[in-house]
């Protein structure tokens, strides 16, 4: 039966959720393999001089174990 972990990340970009969302999967997985899935539960925007200067989100990541034989 087939484990899956969960981790939560928070990541940033100054472009876009969606481009901090890429980032913390891209971090993640270069040390985290089989990821199956990703959760967005939280988002929140910096800002600087009434303009937004960058866009965070939590992410909860979801993979699968090896199993070992």
């Amino acid at each position: 039966m087939p484990i899956v972990k969960v981790i939560e990340v928070i990541a940033s970009s100054e472009i876009s959720f969606d481009d901090a969302v890429k980032g913390a999967v891209a971090e993640v997985s270069k040390t985290v393999k089989n990821i199956d899935s990703v959760y967005v539960k939280d988002f929140k925007v910096h800002v600087d001089g009434n303009k937004i200067s960058s866009y965070g989100v939590i992410c909860k990541v979801s993979f699968r174990v090896d199993e070992k034989s």
